[in-house]
Formats: structure tokens, C-alpha cells, sequence
């Protein structure tokens, strides 16, 4: 009986033994393979959507990882950016000059960043500039050896004197930085940083 329901299979399995029923199995073949092919048009439009769909989301994140990029700029100063401290909080000129007193140089967060001597005066209040401490030979945190009260190089292997910042005070006694442009009055030259 099992081999009479297999033979059974058989015979109905078999390919098409005549002309029609091959002509009919290629073109019913041939219609369902071009049916699910777009034509150009189509594809256009689709290879549009995709791009529009792709390009948002990458533009996105191309621009915010550009922003990282961009220095954030002093809010609320004007001409300036604030001085930090060590800890990242601006500096306010009256707790600076309680901890601080007459001839200390102190650092603090300068312009981009860069560590900036506050110099306090001999009668108790800050100096009109700031002296960028970072030095010209090799990059390092200045250590005075090679340069005066001023910044002003008096040895090797130093090559320039230190770089300079305006000091002033804002109305709230926030302490700000900004781009020294003029002579150096130092070496009465053009500032070699600006």
C-alpha cells in the first residue's frame, strides 16, 4: 500500500509532458519575475526618499559633533571673557583680593582656556593685564626662572616674552579677560600672540 501512495506522488510530480503545459508554466514564470520590478521613475522617487531619509538624521549628528568643536562663548560679558578658578566658577574681584594678597600671582582659567596669571598690585587691587603662563619655549606652566615681574623674557631658552590679556571688571565684580592688541609695552613691538 505505501508503494502504491508513492508511485501516486510520482505521477503527479512529473514535469509537463506536453507543449502547452510548458508554454504555460515559462510565461506564467516570465509575469510574476517583471511584475515586482519597478520601472525607472519609481526608482528615482524611492532613491530620493531614501537619501532625504538618510541625510536628516546624518546631518544632525554631523552638525551637533561640529558644535563640539566651538568654544562656548562669555554669556552675559561684554568684551570679555570670565575669569575661572581652579574649581571652574568665575572670579569675583572681592573674594579674589580677600584670599589673595598685594604681589601674589595666582593662575586662572584664561582665554581659551589657557592658564593666565592674576596679579595682584602692591596696594591691594589687580593689575591691568594678565599673563598668559603658558610658556614660549616648550609649552610648559611657566616656572619665573626665565622671565621678569612682567612676564618679559630676561633668559633662555625662552624666545618671547609671555602673551598678554586685558584685566577689568565687569559691573556684577565678575573679572574678565580680553585680547591684548596693542604694543607690547614690554618690548614697545607688536604682540607676537595676536
Amino acid at each position: 500500500m505505501a508503494m502504491m501512495t508513492s508511485r501516486r506522488a510520482a505521477t503527479q510530480l512529473k514535469a509537463p509532458t506536453t507543449r502547452r503545459e510548458r508554454v504555460a508554466l515559462v510565461v506564467r514564470a516570465t509575469v510574476s519575475l517583471t511584475s515586482g520590478v519597478p520601472d525607472v521613475d519609481k526608482r528615482n522617487t524611492m532613491n530620493l526618499i531614501l537619501a532625504a531619509g538618510a541625510g536628516l538624521p546624518v546631518t544632525t549628528l554631523a552638525l551637533g559633533y561640529g558644535y563640539s568643536f566651538v568654544p562656548p562663548s562669555a554669556k552675559g560679558v561684554s568684551g570679555g571673557q570670565a575669569a575661572k578658578d581652579a574649581l571652574g566658577n568665575d572670579i569675583r574681584i572681592g573674594d579674589w583680593l580677600k584670599t589673595h594678597l598685594p604681589g601674589d600671582r595666582s593662575l586662572s582659567q584664561g582665554l581659551k582656556g589657557d592658564p593666565t596669571y592674576l596679579i595682584v598690585t602692591a596696594d591691594g587691587s589687580l593689575e591691568k593685564y594678565g599673563l598668559n603662563a603658558v610658556c614660549t619655549h616648550l609649552g610648559c606652566v611657566v616656572p619665573w626662572v626665565a622671565y621678569n615681574n612682567e612676564g618679559k623674557v630676561v633668559r633662555g631658552p625662552a624666545p618671547l616674552s609671555l602673551a598678554l590679556a586685558h584685566v577689568s571688571v565687569e559691573e556684577g565684580g565678575t573679572v574678565t579677560f580680553s585680547t591684548w592688541g596693542e604694543t607690547d609695552f614690554r618690548t614697545d613691538m607688536e604682540p607676537w600672540w595676536a
